[in-house]
């Protein structure tokens, strides 16, 4: 099969830990094509198809140590015009933010899926589920939780629960997360800080004290939950757990509580056409879904054995061998 990734710079790819490397790398021991482009790459003229200038490549093996170049692990031909739909599958796997221009990809790439291609994770649900609020339908999974501009909301938020979270809506790995206790230190200027005046909606939730044992990342591939997720243990007071905040990653086995979750969201997910989906919990909580650019595979296999790419692959070619290709 020919499977085309929309990701970032190959050159810049962190091989020793990024989850679309080892994707790649599990396709191509199968005897798969790998083409790569980046969202700059793709374009639509009136009575052709999408296209992208694509790169075909080919793993060559791991750099060892950050001092050696990061493109020694590929080699590239030459970019060339490619119809999407002419792939098996286009993996979208651009990292947030979720700004403008990703959002007008996914928009090409829903052209590229009228035209017969086959996307993944679907470019109408990348829009449809915003990671934060995503979590908005299934509020029996999730703690007590207000998404609001109203500075009057938060605060009686606040005196309600004692103990809160703030975050914007569209932060990743951790940033603009803030904690207010019971004593409300600085609560008017976080206020003041995420919602500009009332501009900005922002996320206010309990703070859950089980965060201490780790921010759990339940990774759902085909809708089933992957056996093992990755805790994202804070470290050095911090409050946030993600690995991109100094977090410290531990994997576990699933408990019943993160079996459970994943057994109820996933079917519904994948029934969207999000192929691989990252639930974050927290305790017994949900507190995100991520469906843009799920990672932790890496982490998850070399801590148990557990190749989760290869998990991504056996979904990916089932999908693909049972999903009917639109023409």
């Amino acid at each position: 099969m020919r499977f085309l990734f929309v990701a970032d710079p190959m050159e810049s790819f962190k091989i020793h830990k990024d989850t679309t490397f080892v994707m790649m790398r599990e396709a191509q021991a199968r005897g798969h094509e790998i083409w790569v482009c980046e969202p700059q790459d793709l374009s639509w003229q009136q009575g052709q198809r999408v296209t992208a200038m694509a790169r075909r490549i080919r793993l060559t093996g791991e750099a060892q140590g950050q001092s050696k170049s990061q493109v020694s692990w590929f080699e590239a031909e030459a970019a060339q015009p490619q119809a999407l739909a002419d792939f098996d599958a286009v993996l979208m796997r651009k990292d947030p933010p979720f700004d403008m221009e990703f959002f007008y990809t996914t928009h090409l790439l829903t052209q590229a899926e009228r035209e017969g291609a086959r996307v993944l994770n679907s470019p109408k649900a990348l829009r449809e589920h915003p990671e934060k609020l995503a979590i908005l339908e299934f509020p029996e999974w999730i703690g007590p939780t207000l998404v609001t501009r109203d500075e009057k909301a938060i605060r009686a938020f606040h005196a309600e629960h004692k103990d809160i979270i703030l975050k914007p809506l569209d932060g990743m790995g951790g940033m603009g997360i803030f904690r207010v206790g019971p004593d409300g230190m600085n609560l008017g200027s976080i206020i003041e800080t995420l919602n500009q005046e009332g501009a900005t909606s922002v996320m206010v939730q309990r703070y859950l004290p089980e965060i201490v044992d780790g921010d759990k990342r339940v990774l759902l591939i085909g809708g089933k939950p992957v056996p093992y997720c990755l805790a994202r243990i804070p470290q050095g007071g911090e409050v946030r757990g993600n690995l991109a905040a100094g977090g410290r990653g531990e994997a576990r086995p699933l408990t019943a509580r993160d079996r459970q979750i994943g057994e109820a969201l996933g079917p519904v997910l994948m029934a969207r056409g999000l192929l691989l989906v990252g639930v974050d919990v927290i305790g017994s909580c949900v507190t995100e879904i991520n469906v843009t650019s799920p990672t932790c595979f890496q982490e998850i296999q070399q801590q148990t054995g557990c190749n989760v790419a290869a998990l991504y692959i056996d979904a990916l070619e089932s999908y693909l061998q049972t999903a009917p290709k639109e023409v």
